[in-house]
């Protein structure tokens, strides 16, 4: 504990920084939307094409890792149907709680990587979020149009389009290619990258709405427990399970222990699904995740 405190109090003091600065109009209200899309179209791309472009997946373990966080998403969406058929949920709704439970803050997770995970703990990530982004968005966007006619187009569109999916891509391409990144791009990208994670920080606590907590209902608080309790659990049961080894096995869960994403609401909204419930529990997850998230990093690492 005494590690991971002064790792983490910096990253939430970002978020609750970023809250107040909206809060009291500073630098003004036109700042942050510019400033989301400038992050998410370009700095954070640039943080995983630069990691992966020079990761190797060479690494034997990596196939655990993929067969882990697959296990997770499978256990995971299988129970979601099953409380969906119990519960009569609509898709509108359903859509929600399936990217309250499954979706994850990406800025969080690789910022906690940043200043806590081994060497080469930010390359294993990316690999990590090139598996689960296409993933979590697939199936999202799936629970959102579920009630309506399933065709490629819809599925795949907002796939094709999402710049983190393409960045992935892209620097898999390139590690596996074996060709070389200029020289100076490598500083280039690092730079980029740098300022994704403190500026993302900043974004997702502007992003957050008290006032969708008022009246906070059972479903909001037993969603953020499904989200923060009973998914990293289940992280931790398929880590001992598969016995990943430890750089992977905290990593695994960690991604499992995060609230959920703030760019959750703009699909939600897209698609017609209940956007004041998936804001409240963005608000919900990420306030709860201040208590929740070192207890099972302390799970995790040890003391």
């Amino acid at each position: 504990m005494s590690v991971l405190l002064p790792a983490l109090w910096p990253l939430f003091a970002l978020l609750l920084l970023g809250s107040g600065l909206r809060r009291v109009g500073f630098p003004d209200e036109t700042f942050w939307g510019p400033a989301e899309r400038l992050n998410y179209f370009l700095l954070f791309p640039a943080l995983l094409f630069h990691h992966l472009a020079t990761a190797s997946f060479d690494d034997p373990a990596l196939g655990q890792l993929a067969l882990g966080i697959t296990l997770a998403l499978g256990i995971g969406w299988l129970g979601l149907l099953g409380m969906r058929r119990l519960a009569g949920w609509p898709a509108a709704r359903f859509g929600v709680l399936v990217q309250s439970t499954l979706r994850f803050n990406t800025y969080l997770g690789l910022a906690v990587v940043a200043v806590l995970g081994p060497p080469g703990g930010l390359a294993r990530a990316a690999v990590l979020l090139a598996l689960l982004v296409p993933s979590v968005n697939l199936l999202s966007v799936w629970a959102l149009v579920a009630e309506r006619p399933l065709t490629p187009r819809v599925l795949l569109r907002p796939l094709a389009t999402n710049p983190l999916i393409l960045a992935c891509l892209a620097g898999i391409a390139v590690s596996l290619s074996g060709l070389s990144l200029p020289p100076g791009s490598e500083r280039l990208l690092g730079l980029l990258g740098s300022a994704s994670l403190p500026l993302g920080l900043l974004c997702v606590g502007a992003a957050l709405r008290p006032a969708a907590l008022r009246g906070a209902s059972a479903l909001m608080l037993t969603a953020s427990a499904v989200r923060l309790l009973a998914m990293p659990l289940l992280g931790l049961g398929i880590a001992r399970l598969l016995a990943l080894p430890a750089p992977l096995d905290w990593l695994l869960m960690l991604f499992l222990a995060l609230p959920t994403a703030p760019t959750a609401y703009i699909l939600t909204r897209q698609l017609g699904g209940e956007a004041e419930l998936m804001a409240g529990l963005i608000t919900l997850q990420t306030l709860l995740a201040v208590l929740t998230l070192p207890l099972w990093l302390l799970v995790a690492l040890g003391p």
